[in-house]
C-alpha cells in the first residue's frame, strides 16, 4: 500500500506507475475520495467539540428547561452526526479498497516494458554442457531411471503432481541442507513454516488484488495455501516495531509451495516444472530503508553463488516494469540452462518490496535519529524452488549411456555420486 500523502502529493508520479506497471487504477477517485474524507473528519470533529460544549454547559446549567432545550439541541446533533458517520463509513471503505488496488512504483532504475518479452538479459554466466550425444528431456531420463512417477501421482491426486523416489528424494535433502549451510553462515536465521495463512495477511502480503486465481483458498477453514515462503515469513511480524540497530533481519525458510497455475497448459503441465504443488527454500529480509537497494544486490549475489557453486550455466535477467508484480518494486530472475530445450528457464527470483508491504502489515522500525517510528523495507529470493532446480541438475549433469552425474558440491551430503540405472 502507497501512503495516501504521498499519493495526494505526487498524483502523476503514481500515475505513470501505474501505467508502467499495466495497472488500472482510478487515481483521481482517490484523490477526490480522499478529499472528502477529510473534510467529514474536520466536520466530525467540530460535532464532537459542540457536543463536548453542551455536556459542559448542561453540567452547570441549573434550570430544567434550559436543560431539556440543551439535550434537544445535542439529540440533533447526535442525529447529524450519525448520518455524518455512515457516509464517512461508505467513503472511507471505498477509499481503502481503492488503496489495496494501487500496485507499488517501480524504482527508476527499472526498465520500462509491456511484458516478459521487454525484461533486460545483464549477463550470461558458465559453460554451457557440450554433448557428444543429442541432450535427453529431463523427464524421459527421470523416468527410465525411476526418480519420478506422475501417473500414479496422477491416479492419486490428479494431474500436475508428482511422486519423487529413490535418489530424487536424497538429492532433494541435499539441495535444501546445502541452502541452509551456505546462507546459515551469512548471518541467516533458519525456519520451517506454516503452509497456511490467514486472508488478512495474505492480503497483507499484496497477492489477492490480482493474484487470487493463483491461490488455494480453503473456505471451511477460511485460510490460504501459501504460494511461497516469502508470503508465511513477511508476515510473521506484522504489527511489530524494531530497534534500528536489529536491521537487517535476515530468514531462510522451508515449505512447500501452492499454486493453481491458472492458464498454463500443454507440454509444460507434464512432469514437474508447472505443477500445484513442490518444496522451495526461500530468502527473506527485513531491511533498512536506505540499504535495501544494497540487499537486493546482496540477495541476487547469493542466487548466483548457489548457481556457481552448482556449475549450472544461467543468466541474470532485470525484469521491465511491466512484468512485475504488485508488491515488487524491482526484481531479477536467473534462469537456467536446459540443454534439452535449447533455452533458459527461470529458476529464481528476488525482489525489493520497499515498504508496500510493511505498511500493509504496519512493520515498523524505531529510527534513531528521529525517535520516530518508520516502515522497514522487505525482500525476499529464491534459495532453491526444489523441482526446477532438480530438473537443471538433471539435464545439465546427464551422460550418454542415461545416467546423472551428482553436483560435487552436494555429494558430501550423499552416499552416491552417479544416479544410474539399476539392474532388474
Amino acid at each position: 500500500m502507497l501512503d495516501i500523502k504521498f499519493i495526494r502529493e505526487n498524483k502523476e508520479l503514481v500515475k505513470k506507475g501505474c501505467r508502467n506497471k499495466g495497472v488500472e487504477v482510478d487515481i483521481d477517485r482517490i484523490i477526490e475520495l480522499d478529499k472528502k474524507r477529510r473534510e467529514m473528519l474536520t466536520e466530525l470533529e467540530k460535532l464532537r467539540a459542540e457536543k463536548n460544549k453542551a455536556s459542559k454547559i448542561i453540567a452547570s446549567v441549573k434550570s430544567q428547561q434550559e436543560k431539556k432545550k440543551i439535550i434537544s439541541e445535542m439529540k440533533k446533533i447526535d442525529k447529524k452526526e450519525d448520518a455524518l458517520k455512515e457516509k464517512f463509513n461508505k467513503i472511507d471503505k471505498e477509499l481503502n479498497e481503492l488503496l489495496l488496488q494501487v500496485p507499488n512504483l517501480p524504482l527508476e532504475s527499472v526498465p520500462v516494458g509491456k511484458d516478459e518479452s521487454e525484461n533486460v538479459v545483464l549477463r550470461e554466466v558458465g559453460k554451457k554442457p557440450e554433448f557428444n550425444f543429442p541432450p535427453r528431456d529431463y523427464l524421459e531420463l527421470a523416468q527410465e531411471l525411476d526418480l519420478i512417477d506422475i501417473k500414479r501421482a496422477a491416479k492419486v491426486a490428479g494431474t500436475r503432481f508428482g511422486f519423487l523416489k529413490k535418489e530424487a528424494v536424497l538429492l532433494e535433502f541435499a539441495l535444501i541442507n546445502f541452502a541452509f549451510d551456505q546462507l546459515i553462515q551469512e548471518g541467516f536465521i533458519p525456519l520451517v513454516t506454516p503452509v497456511m495463512i490467514k486472508p488478512e495477511m495474505m492480503r497483507g502480503m499484496g497477492y489477492v488484488e490480482r493474484g487470487r486465481d493463483e491461490i488455494y483458498y480453503i473456505e471451511k477453514d477460511n485460510l490460504y495455501l501459501a504460494g511461497t515462503t516469502e508470503q508465511i515469513i513477511g508476515a510473521m511480524h506484522a504489527g511489530e516495531i524494531f530497534e534500528e540497530k536489529q536491521l537487517p533481519i535476515r530468514y531462510v525458510g522451508f515449505s512447500t509451495w501452492f499454486r493453481r497455475e491458472a492458464g498454463s497448459y500443454g507440454r509444460e503441465t507434464w512432469g514437474i516444472f508447472r505443477v500445484h504443488q513442490f518444496d522451495g527454500v526461500e530468502m527473506f529480509s527485513f531491511a533498512h530503508p536506505e540499504k535495501s537497494v544494497y540487499e537486493h544486490q546482496f540477495f541476487l549475489s547469493l542466487e548466483e553463488r548457489l548457481m556457481k557453486l552448482l556449475k549450472i550455466p544461467y543468466r541474470v535477467v532485470e525484469i521491465c516494469t511491466g512484468d512485475l508484480g504488485d508488491p515488487a518494486a524491482a526484481k531479477y530472475d536467473i534462469e537456467a540452462w536446459m540443454p534439452s530445450q535449447g533455452r533458459w528457464r527461470e529458476t529464481h527470483s528476488t525482489s525489493n518490496c520497499t515498504d508496500f508491504q510493511a505498511r500493509r502489515l504496519n512493520i515498523r522500525y524505531k529510527d534513531k535519529k528521529s525517535n520516530k517510528l518508520k516502515f522497514v523495507h522487505t525482500l525476499n529470493g529464491t534459495a532453491f524452488a526444489i523441482g526446477r532446480t532438480l530438473i537443471a541438475i538433471i539435464e545439465n549433469y546427464q551422460q550418454k549411456d542415461g545416467s546423472i552425474k551428482v553436483p560435487s558440491v552436494l555429494r558430501k551430503y550423499l552416499n552416491f555420486s552417479v544416479i544410474k540405472k539399476r539392474k532388474r
